[in-house]
């Protein structure tokens, strides 16, 4: 039997990425997808390292310090030295960071219902059921194998 679950995720990533971008700028959000999951994180909890970020968004560290640049460099977020660790950099929203965050959801839920179009309350129930089992398979797997 061939599958193409994973060819369609591929495509939906793609084409959500773009979507969102796009509904993001029509609202006067100028961030990019990557910037938009780190801010989705640091709004749940600010104050985080680039390790936990890294962990929270699944994007490698290196792409994380790299976004965190350009995020710095727009006055998104800043980087200051742990003083319990002076090793480590920890990550902070700026007010203005703060202030996009409401946009930010509207967005979300544009996006959540252009997602769901068409589905029943049922449906969808069960349709994110199935990717969570997918992502703990995947997740388990990363974590196994390292």
């Amino acid at each position: 039997m061939e599958t193409k679950g994973g060819f369609y995720i591929t495509q939906i990533k793609q084409l959500q990425d773009r979507i969102f971008e796009r509904l993001l700028l029509e609202n006067g959000v100028e961030i990019s997808g990557g910037q938009g999951r780190i801010l989705f994180v640091l709004w749940k909890t600010d104050h985080l390292t680039i390790s936990a970020i890294s962990e929270k968004t699944s994007l490698a560290k290196n792409t994380v310090s790299v976004v965190i640049d350009g995020m710095v460099n727009k006055g998104i977020v800043e980087r200051n030295v742990n003083p319990k660790n002076r090793r480590q950099t920890i990550v902070s929203l700026t007010e203005y960071a703060k202030s996009l965050q409401t946009k930010y959801e509207a967005v979300s839920q544009q996006m959540n219902a252009l997602f769901y179009e068409g589905f029943s309350e049922e449906e969808q129930k069960q349709f994110e059921q199935y990717l969570a089992r997918i992502l703990e398979t995947l997740s388990e797997n990363l974590h196994r194998n390292r």
